[in-house]
């Protein structure tokens, strides 16, 4: 056994050989577990279309995490061992088809629903299972939410059957706002984002945030655009470089974050970019040297996080997913998975109530990374950092994105306690 699995074992005792991929869009992760039925998880998400890529990239994530989960024997309850196995349900980046997807993933027996990308299908499904679990309490679901970040879901729309992982857009812009406080190369921004409730959210919390913490920075563009639809943001390009605006903001992602990168550095940009998610999916390939030390990204965790357990978390990854195109890994969705396990013990069953009431009070940990449920909202807290795009092998990236030959540094990281911020939520549980 080489260094490299030594230490992959030794940090998250990974097994030496990961499950194939199953059949009939079913995954099965991990040795096989009898005699205790599996717990099937649905993952809804774009599997095809312009999105298609942030699918796959959450489900490669999440096949990750249970294949460690049952490689270490899956989840005790009490009936015995259980392993964790992913059921995948295209929703082609529609809302309808996402609630098809749903019902579809009851009926097969899942109750436990996984998505994340687009805060508007979140928000339909979260509409839909509220409605279900008070319809047909006999088959109640649990909604685990990875990315979908529009903070309503966790203030005023908050539900007890919802638990989100992911930072929500206020929590991210805050993180974003530590560096552009003390960037004082910055007087004047354009903030352009996706036309819907999270891409409104983001623009709405740049504009009160600048307001609040840099004044002296002018908005100088503040536009929405259709979501998934615009195939040349030449024009958007043009817009931002005649605005004279030193950096853009924006929480664009997917194909629509690596199109607008794109078509600036065609126009010819030079200002920065301040992004939720400008660190993988195309951006750092489409920007190539011109977004060198110009271009940031806040994250739960980046590759190049300065330790030995993240070196190695990240190294195991890439062991799993060799093709530089699937490498795109997220902390949050493996301590997700971790807190599941976790809360899916604790209840000793897979009822929908025992384990949420478990997972309210979740606290995991993973190569050297932590976070916690809050009760109050189900908004999971951990720590943020910012990233700055460099060239591979320059102080502090080891790692590149995606075989690019770009990384990106560790800039600012923002502790646990410093990203928390207050909830509007009025949580009601089930009696």
């Amino acid at each position: 056994m080489n260094k490299l699995r030594r230490d992959v074992l030794k940090y998250l005792q990974l097994p030496l050989i990961c499950a194939p991929f199953g059949v009939a869009g079913a995954v099965s992760a991990g040795p096989k577990v009898k005699p205790a039925p599996a717990i099937k998880l649905a993952l809804v998400e774009s599997l095809s279309g312009p999105f298609a890529n942030t699918g796959e990239a959450v489900f490669r994530n999440l096949l990750w995490a249970t294949e460690r989960v049952n490689a270490r024997g899956g989840v005790r309850l009490a009936d015995g061992l259980h392993e964790l196995v992913i059921e995948r349900y295209d929703s082609k980046g529609q809302n309808e088809e996402a609630l098809s997807a749903l019902r579809a993933a009851i009926d097969n027996g899942a109750r436990i629903i996984m998505q994340g990308n687009s805060s508007a299908t979140a928000a339909a499904l979260l509409d839909a299972i509220d409605k279900h679990n008070s319809r047909d309490p006999a088959r109640r679901v649990l909604y685990l939410n990875y990315s979908a970040v529009d903070p309503a879901l966790t203030n005023e729309r908050c539900s007890f059957w919802h638990f989100r992982f992911d930072a929500h857009a206020d929590m991210r812009m805050a993180a974003l706002m530590e560096v552009i406080k003390d960037d004082k190369a910055v007087h004047s921004a354009y903030l352009i984002g996706q036309d819907y409730s999270f891409g409104q959210a983001v623009l709405r919390e740049a504009r009160r945030q600048l307001a609040a913490l840099r004044p002296d920075v002018r908005i100088v563009g503040d536009e929405l655009h259709p979501v998934g639809r615009v195939k040349d943001f030449a024009p958007y390009a043009v817009k931002i470089k005649q605005s004279g605006a030193e950096a853009v903001i924006t929480g664009n992602w997917g194909n629509d974050l690596m199109l607008l990168v794109k078509a600036a550095r065609e126009a010819g940009y030079e200002g920065r970019f301040y992004t939720f998610y400008g660190n993988a999916l195309g951006a750092p390939a489409a920007l190539g040297d011109a977004g060198v030390g110009k271009v940031l990204a806040v994250a739960d965790w980046l590759p190049n996080v300065p330790t030995a357990e993240s070196r190695a978390f990240y190294r195991s990854f890439r062991e799993r997913f060799p093709d530089p195109r699937d490498d795109y890994v997220h902390m949050r969705m493996q301590l997700m998975i971790e807190a599941l396990a976790q809360s899916l013990e604790k209840a000793g069953r897979a009822d929908a109530v025992a384990v949420a009431q478990a997972m309210e009070h979740a606290k995991v940990e993973l190569a050297g990374r932590s976070g916690q449920m809050r009760a109050a909202d189900h908004q999971f807290q951990q720590s943020l950092v910012v990233g700055m795009m460099e060239k591979k092998g320059s102080p502090g990236v080891d790692f590149d994105v995606e075989g690019s030959g770009y990384g990106f540094k560790v800039v600012r990281e923002i502790a646990a306690t410093k990203a928390e911020m207050p909830t509007s939520c009025r949580m009601v549980r089930p009696r």
